[in-house]
């Protein structure tokens, strides 16, 4: 039914739990994982004269982020070779990460998306919404949601 799935990423114990669901989804559907991380995107911000204290360049900030990515990946290329999983690693610097995870999702030909909910409820999930809300809201291509 599935052939290549998606899982979202953060590092959290919320999202590990979704990795191995999603793992253990693909196992019995012979499917492929994409494991995906989406970092902030690189921003400097310059209030008149004043600079903040620590400022790091463009490509520091690219280094940084992918040795984060790699971080968080790990977790998802160790458990998917544990279980004998085809595994694809991929990040993207955004600004807004349920974009980015819609985004690859399509550009990597997946037909499911799985990922972790944080489980925000009453007013700060209203004010301030969850990455897994706006790609169940935004997606076209199925979304499995884990607590």
């Amino acid at each position: 039914m599935y052939r290549n799935i998606l899982i979202a990423t953060d590092g959290s114990a919320i999202s590990r739990k979704a990795v191995k669901q999603g793992i253990a989804l693909a196992k019995q559907m012979g499917a492929k994982i994409i494991g995906f991380f989406s970092p902030e995107d690189y921003r400097q911000i310059f209030y008149s004269e004043i600079v903040p204290p620590i400022v790091l360049t463009e490509q520091e900030f690219r280094d940084q982020s992918k040795k984060a990515a790699e971080k968080r990946l790990s977790f998802v290329k160790k458990a998917a070779d544990a279980a004998g999983v085809r595994y694809e690693g991929c990040y993207a610097p955004s600004t807004m990460p349920w974009q980015a995870i819609i985004d690859t999702a399509k550009e990597k030909r997946c037909d499911l998306i799985v990922m972790g909910s944080h489980g925000r409820s009453g007013l700060a999930a209203m004010v301030l919404g969850s990455q897994t809300t706006k790609v169940l809201t935004h997606s076209k291509i199925p979304v499995l949601v884990t607590r």
